[in-house]
């Protein structure tokens, strides 16, 4: 027996990894094995889904689907329909319903990593939801996953065997060129050891090879591999099954303990995160925020914070409504008021109706019965003129000008638009407003002073 050593690989993470086997059936108890650096087990154990090693910043989450929950479909797809198009779903839904004995809205779908429009590739399926209520579950215990991994996934080359499991109840994973449906996980039995002998069988022609050896290709053996005296395998097993196995097939056996197995996993070219169930930064985001809102909107842990969210919407309620009251109050004090001092000054208007309009009506009367000037006039017009625009003065004691009510122009003058300025902020005081055209300058009575 050897022990498996891991090699560096494509897929090797340098950020830190928690790897989870997700079991059959209802969230529970979970394998697990960490690792720093993606090439070296650094923890290794079982545990409920809130005592799982934290994943913190920087800590990778990766769920491994078990090779006997998926199995795997060939498929081709139709021209414009890839990895990212829109109707990927319902495309391998159509093409894989006849081969499923589920209902296909009952399953989860991911695609061959490798796979194009127009051309053959690996679905993996599984249920849906044993899938979901995991994630879900890790999601809620703070282990968000992030990548989804076959356990087994189809491959190319030397064929692969590893014998997990119980010596009472060992299974064998196997992998690699010949392996129907690509990848299987069987139960080591006479009829599984029957299966691995056909797959020696050439695929198109059903003609039995002999055995092969890789010596023959010009390349040494791999290690696990057979020499000139059987066929080219990778024979793994687990410690408590490894003597069994080399009896049963009668070659060495290159050691891989589950953790090792679950690092060999990470390291898969597959995400079976995907379409509904893609694991990207928004969709996790959102995934939590709606599982946070359901949590706050029925569970009992957040009752106190519901019921003191509804008392401080009550009381802001209350408080507007009572501050509107206030504001409603203190407009009608300045109304009445308003129309107090119009009825005091002039006893005799007997009916209010527009307190400010009526005021300046009575104002108005009451300069032309007793001859007094009002702004809108002509000498106080001048007046203002000549005393906060001096530059116009000269024009207007000339007689370039044109007067109607509260209209002033005066001809042949001229303001830079600095004098212009200053002129207009002593005028505005008085309610006037100095302007300029091509013909000189005009005062205008904006407001009443």
């Amino acid at each position: 027996m050897r022990r498996l050593q891991s090699s560096r690989s494509i897929h090797d993470l340098s950020m830190s990894l928690l790897l989870l086997t997700l079991p059959p059936g209802a969230p529970g108890g979970y394998e697990y094995a960490t690792s720093v650096d993606g090439r070296s087990v650094a923890r290794y154990g079982h545990a409920d889904a809130a005592l799982l090693p934290p994943a913190g910043r920087g800590v990778e989450v990766v769920a491994v689907v078990p090779a006997a929950l998926l199995s795997w479909q060939r498929v081709r797809l139709p021209r414009g329909i890839g990895p990212g198009s829109p109707r990927l779903r319902a495309v391998l839904a159509g093409l894989l319903e006849d081969r499923l004995l589920d209902a296909p809205e009952q399953l989860h779908f991911a695609l061959d990593p490798d796979a194009a429009a127009d051309g053959p590739a690996w679905v993996a399926v599984c249920d849906k939801t044993w899938l979901a209520a995991h994630l879900h579950a890790l999601d809620a215990a703070e282990r968000p996953v992030g990548r989804i991994v076959p356990e087994l996934y189809p491959r190319t080359g030397v064929l692969r065997l590893i014998v997990t499991g119980q010596p009472e109840r060992p299974w064998v994973l196997m992998s690699g060129d010949g392996v129907p449906d690509g990848a299987q996980a069987l139960p080591l039995t006479p009829g599984a050891l029957a299966l691995l002998h056909d797959s020696q069988a050439t695929p198109d022609d059903g003609i039995r090879k002999p055995p092969r050896s890789p010596a023959s290709h010009g390349a040494p053996p791999p290690e696990g591999a057979a020499g000139d005296d059987g066929p080219a395998i990778e024979l793994l097993a687990e410690p408590a099954v490894a003597a069994q196995a080399e009896q049963i097939f009668n070659r060495r056996v290159v050691l891989c303990p589950p953790a090792e197995r679950l690092l060999m996993a990470g390291r898969s070219p597959w995400d079976l995160a995907q379409l509904d169930l893609a694991r990207t930064g928004a969709a996790r985001a959102a995934r939590r925020a709606a599982a946070l809102w359901r949590d706050f909107l029925y569970a009992p842990l957040w009752r106190p914070a519901r019921w003191g969210l509804a008392l401080l919407l009550l009381a802001h309620l209350i408080g507007l409504n009572v501050w509107a009251w206030r504001t409603q109050q203190e407009l009608a004090a300045r109304r009445a008021q308003i129309v107090a001092t119009l009825t005091k000054t002039f006893p005799q208007v007997k009916t209010v109706i527009d307190a400010p309009a009526q005021m300046a009506r009575e104002i108005a009367t009451l300069r032309q019965s007793t001859g007094a000037a009002s702004a809108r006039d002509l000498e106080p017009m001048l007046g203002a003129l000549g005393q906060y625009a001096p530059e116009v003065a000269p024009a207007a004691a000339s007689g370039a000008v044109e007067f109607a009510a509260g209209e002033l122009r005066v001809k042949g003058v001229q303001l830079p638009a600095s004098a212009l300025a200053e002129a207009n902020q002593r005028l505005r005081p008085q309610g006037y407003q100095l302007q300029t055209d091509a013909d000189g300058v005009l005062l205008r009575l904006e407001a009443s002073p």
